[in-house]
């Protein structure tokens, strides 16, 4: 699985750019990207997808200086349009009281349409495939829907009883109340299982998801359709008045956010949502929060940790493995990777939270947080991130996998197979060639930029060749969006 951030394959994502609207298609506002060739030249931008990298899936595309005619934008409203959910929230919400009402033997599922069925439609459905809809499945909608398997779009892997019960029961121990489900349906089931068993409301819980088929299943104070990439409430005004309401404080309940983002998705724009969130969050508590985020939990594989810190700096990435029931790899058992290499980034202290004993971790009392490994006097860490004992490189100075060894040629550890040689220019920054930083933290960058609108201004010669060689809107469009597409599972 092929996972790379825009920096590395040469696109940047241009975020919380105010003034200018972005272009929509059906997953909400797109994102605009750029792409940065090497010495600090800054190509056309453009608009894509914000939620698929599959161009199958979603083909949006538009340059960002293209001029849209009336006749093509009303074309894409229509699209748009066409395909939203069949039902409102609040159809959806009067369907489901309808259904649970029904006697056991007239509860019917589409498999097909993946919809419940009432009685006067069946005839439509005649011809597809249904089932019979029990008790626990209509309380555990994750394991009724067929789970989304693009991998390059909306691929929907679910929790393990294993890590949805460590999750939960972690959070209830540090005294929350309230779980913003950010696409963790199977958090907000055993939330929900949960109550019923202990016959009353113990935590509440809001389920912010891009599957509107959850819809089908939870009232309006419960599921709210949203894109995590652009923080785009599919209802509007109303979804985002329920979060509101969700994140309100009150009666002592607290509030914790726990995501699970798709993993090809990038970085940039789910810290801004989740940033957007934050703030929201802040303006709604009635103590003083100022300097503070909403508590969290950002569940993604542990090789995101730098551009997530970089993102996030108040969070820190724990030792415990996630793993999910219908991933190939990221589960535990023969079947699977023995070390799941999804991990739990939280901006709640670590000393908090206590992972399971019987599973090998253990609290470093240096670290000040429970681990998977030991200590590291050397680094004054305990360094291990895919869960194996990793071996201190004096040469480097620092901790690596025990399957890497010191390559004299590189000067750094890697593979020992690994190609020699590789330019170093390619992993440093794009706009002055330093190796101590990347292009997004340069000082320079601003200035490539100011040179460039001027040079373009005045008609100098200096001007990106994508802007003066002008090619075909089929080649240039399909050419970019499929680099768009690298960024995937």
């Amino acid at each position: 699985m092929d996972i790379n951030e825009a920096d590395i394959c040469g696109l940047e994502v241009i975020v919380a750019e105010g003034g200018k609207a972005a272009p929509c298609c059906p997953h909400g506002p797109t994102l605009l990207f750029e792409k940065v060739r090497k010495g600090g030249e800054q190509g056309r931008r453009f608009y894509a997808c914000s939620a698929c990298r599959d161009r199958k899936e979603c083909n949006f595309f538009q340059w960002e200086d293209d001029k849209v005619s009336e006749a093509r934008r009303l074309a894409r409203e229509a699209e748009n349009q066409s395909k939203r959910a069949t039902f409102t929230t609040q159809e959806d919400c009067s369907r489901f009281r309808k259904f649970a009402a029904l006697p056991p033997d007239e509860k019917k599922f589409c498999q097909d349409c993946q919809t419940l069925l009432l009685p006067g439609e069946r005839e439509v459905h005649s011809s597809h495939r249904t089932t019979a809809v029990s008790a626990a499945q209509l309380s555990r909608p994750s394991v009724l829907l067929r789970p989304l398997d693009n991998k390059k779009s909306n691929a929907q892997y679910l929790f393990t009883d294993r890590s949805a019960n460590f999750l939960l029961d972690t959070l209830a121990g540090l005294g929350f109340r309230k779980v913003l489900c950010v696409g963790t349906p199977r958090l907000q089931e055993l939330i929900k299982l949960r109550n019923l068993e202990q016959k009353r409301e113990q935590m509440t819980s809001l389920l912010l998801d891009i599957d509107f088929r959850y819809s089908q299943f939870y009232s309006k104070n419960e599921f709210c359709h949203y894109n995590m990439f652009n923080h785009h409430f599919f209802d509007g005004e109303v979804s985002a008045a329920v979060l509101q309401a969700f994140l309100t404080e009150s009666k002592g309940h607290k509030v914790v956010m726990v995501a699970d983002p798709p993993f090809g998705g990038l970085v940039t724009p789910l810290a801004n949502s989740f940033s957007l969130i934050s703030q929201e969050w802040r303006k709604l508590q009635s103590s003083d929060c100022s300097n503070i985020d909403i508590p969290m939990m950002w569940i993604f594989p542990y090789f995101f940790e730098p551009r997530i810190l970089q993102s996030l700096p108040s969070c820190t990435m724990l030792d415990y493995q996630v793993d999910y029931d219908n991933h190939p790899l990221y589960k535990h058992g023969k079947t699977g990777r023995k070390q799941s290499p999804v991990r739990v980034f939280t901006n709640i202290s670590p000393r908090d939270i206590v992972l399971p004993k019987d599973e090998g971790y253990r609290f470093c009392s240096v670290c000040q947080r429970f681990v998977i490994t030991k200590h590291c006097a050397k680094c004054n860490i305990c360094p291990s991130k895919d869960g194996r004992e990793w071996k201190h490189c004096s040469t480097c100075e620092k901790c690596v996998k025990p399957s890497w060894r010191h390559c004299q040629h590189c000067g750094h550890c890697a593979l020992p197979d690994h190609p020699c040689g590789d330019s170093p220019a390619d992993k440093g920054c794009f706009n002055c060639g330093s190796l101590e930083h990347k292009r997004k933290a340069c000082l320079l960058k601003d200035t490539h930029r100011i040179n460039r609108q001027s040079n373009a201004k005045s008609g100098g010669k200096h001007v990106s060749r994508a802007l003066s060689k002008p090619k075909t809107k089929k080649s240039g469009a399909a050419r970019r969006h499929k680099k768009l597409a690298v960024l995937s599972k």
